[in-house]
């Protein structure tokens, strides 16, 4: 009988929507954090450490809470989880908008986080429950594709606002877009639960919260220091590792637990995981210099930056929805492989850039990335959700959004620390000239050098073109690093996912509950 759900394409809409400004908001934050350091009225007076922290308190609790939330929306009923996550969202962007100083705006931004944590799982287990397994990679793909939208317009919608408004502007636009997705979502979306939930796993549970925090944290702590090796960044680390890895052996033991870890043991399951992890560690780390390299050394706007990553966009949302046509020929293993390493060629590409490299190489490579995140999300996201019966889709949502987010996290941490590192040893030689009270200052980044260089006068000048020739040296050797990791991730898939049966469909491992177990056919 099916189960698919007669307006599931408006539902999907409904989805995407809630997705696209949860997604959207951290990207246009990155933009107006210059904006958000000014003095008053124009910004908050909020310092460097002070703005990684709006940023970090959002990933953190974010992060901390997504395996939670899943499992909630399983318990509780997914439409009630998806409405109280955008219902805090929206809460927390409007306390942001009027923040009045840099700790008011963490600790709102943390609120933000904690709304988001229980949308993004949501979105996905809804539509996992309102699409038949046939339908499903389609709708994926066109799930995937709007993550892809978000990122990318997030960058061009803040430079809009920030042309035209006051820097809170870029969370209050956010207020609107909740309570349109709040009427529909009451309207539209159905209710969906596990019917034979269990008991709580309450153990599980905390482990779960308490592991993911303290890695996050540490993986936070490291980018900060740009090392990691520190001992505010090895306690954390390593205790979120060992109380995760507590959290494994408790769930193998326990009778109801939280997470199935057997789910691991399924080739499909855990190569789609570890390549989710691995292409956002790659991605997000290219990301993160992309922004500095197109500003800072290419001398764009904001909003020039944006619209010149608006080709990562397009290809995703040209590709990912039809991605699954190309599965369906040449099997889920061959199209994750190719794009992958379409991305790490997009990666290497900036191993060769310089201040003077034509816009439309750069745009060829965004495309190029874009066309290679659009054939790898989708078909991973396709093995995770179809590993698991669909009273658990919470769960593997929760799973899926877990990995990416730690993946990206640690990206940002480790190639921002290998972009920084080398930078600062680039640049030392060059500072003989700079006051001593504000040597350590200028070596930090090329945002920092060029600033010391405009306070000095006429003195610093000679700062600049070293400080030009620095990043890039270290740009390029950053992007081998994201490229080499993306080849990684090649190697994982081609390796581990499962490739194409005999009869020429994709093989499918069967799961409890699952039609494939009951032994109907399993649509490619």
């Amino acid at each position: 009988m099916s189960t698919s759900h007669s307006r599931r394409w408006a539902i999907l809409g409904v989805l995407m929507l809630s997705l696209l400004i949860v997604v959207l908001d951290n990207s246009i934050l990155n933009v107006a954090v210059k904006t958000i350091a000014g003095p008053a009225p124009v910004g908050i007076g909020a310092t460097q450490s002070e703005l990684e922290w709006a940023i970090n308190s959002y990933t953190l609790v974010f992060a901390g809470l997504l395996f939670t939330s899943g499992l909630l929306g399983d318990r509780l009923g997914r439409k009630k989880v998806l409405l109280f996550g955008i219902t805090v969202f929206g809460i927390g962007s409007a306390l942001a908008a009027f923040s009045t100083g840099p700790g008011e705006l963490i600790a709102y931004r943390a609120v933000m986080g904690l709304g988001a944590a229980f949308v993004m799982p949501a979105t996905l287990a809804v539509l996992m429950n309102v699409f038949e397994r046939d339908e499903q990679p389609k709708a994926i793909g066109i799930w995937a594709g709007g993550v892809g939208l978000a990122i990318a317009v997030g960058p061009i919608t803040g430079g809009v606002l920030l042309e035209h408004f006051w820097w809170g502007s870029v969370f209050l636009v956010n207020v609107p877009v909740v309570i349109l997705a709040l009427v529909l979502m009451l309207w539209l979306v159905p209710e969906s639960k596990d019917p034979r939930p269990g008991r709580v796993d309450v153990p599980g549970v905390l482990l779960s919260v308490l592991g993911l925090v303290l890695l996050v944290y540490g993986i936070i702590r490291g980018g900060e220091l740009a090392g990691f090796t520190d001992v505010t960044v090895l306690l954390p680390s390593l205790g979120g590792l060992a109380v995760l890895v507590a959290f494994v052996l408790y769930e193998k033991r326990s009778d109801h637990p939280a997470l199935d870890v057997s789910y691991f043991r399924k080739p499909a399951f855990s190569a789609a995981v570890a390549a989710i992890a691995l292409v956002f560690f790659a991605l997000m780390g290219v990301t993160f210099f992309s922004a500095f390299y197109l500003q800072s050394v290419r001398g764009y706007s904001a909003l020039d930056s944006g619209l010149l990553v608006l080709p990562l966009a397009v290809a995703q949302m040209v590709f990912a929805p039809r991605a699954r046509l190309v599965v369906e020929r040449f099997g889920a293993k061959a199209v994750c492989t190719v794009g992958m390493l379409a991305v790490a060629v997009g990666l290497a590409a900036f191993a060769f850039f310089d201040a003077d490299t034509p816009v439309w190489v750069l745009e060829v490579v965004f495309f190029l990335q874009g066309a290679g995140m659009a054939h790898i999300m989708p078909p991973v996201t396709v093995a995770v959700m179809q590993s698991l019966p669909r009273e658990k889709a919470g769960s593997g949502s929760a799973v899926n959004n877990t990995f990416r987010q730690v993946g990206g996290a640690l990206g940002v941490a480790v190639l921002g620390s290998v972009l920084s590192g080398t930078y600062r040893g680039e640049i030392e030689g060059h500072l003989g000239a700079v006051p001593a009270g504000l040597r350590e200052t200028a070596g930090e980044s090329i945002e920092a050098t060029l600033a010391v260089a405009d306070k000095l006068g006429p003195a610093g000048r000679g700062l600049v073109a070293p400080a030009y020739d620095a990043f890039l040296d270290a740009m390029h050797v950053t992007a081998v690093g994201s490229a080499a990791v993306a080849v990684l991730g090649a190697v994982v898939v081609a390796l581990f996912l499962p490739g194409r049966a005999p009869g020429g469909r994709d093989q499918a491992p069967a799961v409890p509950g699952s039609r494939a177990e009951a032994g109907e056919s399993v649509p490619r």
